[in-house]
């Protein structure tokens, strides 16, 4: 089957799209014959081994598809095969074809296309449970969400929208001119570009008359993360999701303390391993609002599997604005 196929750590350009043995279903697997693939950041990071887990050679990034089953491993019903599922694995779906664990496939309702399946997958999920898990998120929130121009960060804004939050701050370098008039579900826009970021906290403040917000979302990290902390209310909820910027922010322990702060993590994947019924729920969610209108991913582009590069370098450079998606098969 023809994949992308990483043979040796590289920048991701230098990578080439080939032929690559068609994998087999193992016991409690299947294999999804794909039409559509997520395009986000850790991809890059995967092919540049520059991710936490190393992987044996050759293999195909990517970690989010949509696509058919196509064959079933022991201990498999084989009724699953020709369902239509959105595929979680823990990478391979820059290919034709890629096999994982039956529970990490999720059925895909009528009304919702291959291409809005595949951008609901990993950056909604990891928005989905920041705002949930780690933000605990209630009805009249305001949000804050850092790196707002990103998959995760516009995903929770429109998640957070959808969960009845009060109002929802996007934070982005460049403010308006960088996200213009089509931004998706904002209320208002706040510009993180200003050297002086102690500004951050009056501008969060003057939205919100006031008040600041009950929960950030943090995809930047560094010196913003640490400035976005005085912008929150008493008993607000920090949620660190990444760290775009390279450098990893740190927090004054006083300053949580007088304002009653919670930071927390989010590593998403320790859900899939670890509370797999509760992925299911969220993505049951996701789909529902999709197929209802209460959600819509925005789709930058699509681009065939050939070009791969020049899919990720717009998700990688910022230039996309909004989901990028591979189209792999006819859907």
């Amino acid at each position: 089957m023809q994949g992308v196929v990483v043979n040796e750590y590289c920048d991701f350009d230098r990578a080439q799209v080939g032929l690559i043995k068609d994998p087999k279903a193992g016991s409690g697997e299947v294999v999804v014959a794909l039409e559509t693939a997520e395009v986000n950041f850790p991809d890059k990071l995967y092919i540049e081994g520059q991710y936490q887990k190393q992987l044996d050679f050759p293999f195909s990034p990517g970690l989010a598809g949509t696509g058919v089953i196509c064959a079933v491993g022991a201990g498999v019903d084989e009724s699953l095969i020709g369902k239509r599922v959105l595929a979680l694995p823990e990478y391979g779906t820059y290919a034709e074809k890629v096999s994982l664990p039956a529970e990490h496939c999720f059925a895909v309702p009528d009304g919702v296309d291959s291409i809005q399946s595949s951008a609901l997958g990993l950056a909604y999920q990891t928005a989905y449970f920041a705002l949930t898990a780690r933000g605990n998120i209630r009805p009249g929130d305001n949000v804050l969400v850092l790196g707002a121009t990103g998959g995760v960060g516009m995903a929770a804004v429109q998640l957070a929208k959808a969960m009845g939050a009060g109002k929802v701050l996007a934070g982005t370098r460049g403010g308006i001119n960088k996200l213009g008039e089509y931004w998706l579900g904002a209320d208002e826009i706040v510009d993180t570009a200003p050297e002086d970021l102690r500004s951050l906290a009056a501008s969060v403040k003057n939205a919100t008359d006031g008040y600041g917000v009950d929960i950030v979302i943090d995809t930047v990290g560094g010196v913003l993360g640490e400035a976005a902390l005085r912008a929150l209310a008493w008993n607000g909820r920090f949620v660190v999701v990444g760290f775009a910027c390279g450098d990893i922010p740190k927090f004054a322990g006083n300053y949580l303390l007088v304002k009653n702060i919670s930071v927390s993590g989010l590593q998403w994947t320790d859900y899939l391993a670890r509370q797999l019924e509760t992925v299911q729920q969220a993505q049951d969610k996701l789909f529902e609002w999709c197929r209802t209108g209460l959600l819509a991913p925005r789709i930058h582009n699509t681009y065939p599997l050939a070009e791969f590069a020049t899919a990720l370098n717009a998700v990688c450079s910022g230039e996309a604005q909004g989901r990028v998606v591979l189209t792999i098969s006819e859907t």
